[in-house]
């Protein structure tokens, strides 16, 4: 492939058990907005808009993966990770919700957490 085909970063899909449960967890502990211009698919879901553009796909459908036994430190476990203006307000969010989650161990300000569904999440302040 040519240098340069690939532009950037469009959306990431996200299995949940309940899109209504997911949403708490996104919107209201994230702080992103749904697109409500979704179409209507076959499944349960919603679209979740990132500020610098891009999308988080949330899509309820079964789980294929385990759940249980995942490494306790998202870093390694399979990741989407999302840039934050003030990871200090996203540690206060998840400490207001009672959501665990970990520093990175490479020294930056970042941190990794799960949402309902046990997806990991690397945030990282930018």
């Amino acid at each position: 492939m040519a240098k340069g085909v690939i532009r950037g970063f469009d959306h990431a899909s996200v299995l949940v058990k309940d899109t209504s449960r997911a949403l708490e967890f996104y919107i209201d502990v994230l702080g992103l907005e749904q697109d409500h211009d979704r179409p209507d698919l076959s499944y349960p879901g919603a679209w979740l808009n990132l500020g610098e553009g891009g999308q988080i796909h949330l899509i309820e459908l079964p789980n294929p993966d385990p759940v249980q036994g995942r490494p306790q430190h998202g870093g390694r476990d399979r990741h989407t990770a999302l840039t934050v203006s003030s990871l200090d307000e996203v540690v206060a969010e998840l400490d207001r919700a009672n959501l665990r989650y970990t520093l990175s161990s490479s020294g930056r300000r970042a941190l990794f957490c799960r949402d309902y569904d046990g997806n990991t999440l690397e945030l990282i302040e930018k």
